[in-house]
């Protein structure tokens, strides 16, 4: 039984447009707001790929934010070659084929 509420304060301009959206696709915008919240219980996630990192994420994070393991290099070139990627030239798209060691 639905009896709890949810308010939230949206700019005029985007209700009035994803309201004439959600009719579009037949959608009410508690019928959505309800989706997105089983979604998310079903899922452990907001499906907009923003998702709680977990603790391996958190600490590659936090050690990209320090420069902690990050390579900087001077070129596109200069990290291809770190790779060991070399980058065909006569191909129109540019094709990468990784060297044999």
């Amino acid at each position: 039984m639905k009896t709890d509420f949810i308010r939230a304060r949206v700019e005029p301009n985007l209700k009035t447009h994803v309201h004439t959206l959600l009719e579009a696709f037949g959608v009410t915008p508690t019928q959505l707001i309800t989706m997105l919240y089983k979604y998310i219980e079903r899922e452990h996630k907001i499906p907009l790929e923003l998702a709680i990192p977990n603790a391996v994420t958190k600490k590659a994070i936090k050690e990209a934010r320090l420069g902690i393991g990050v390579n900087k290099h001077e070129s596109v070139d200069a990290f291809f070659e770190q790779l060991d990627v070399k980058v065909d030239a006569k191909s129109k798209h540019k094709k990468t084929v990784r060297k044999r060691r």
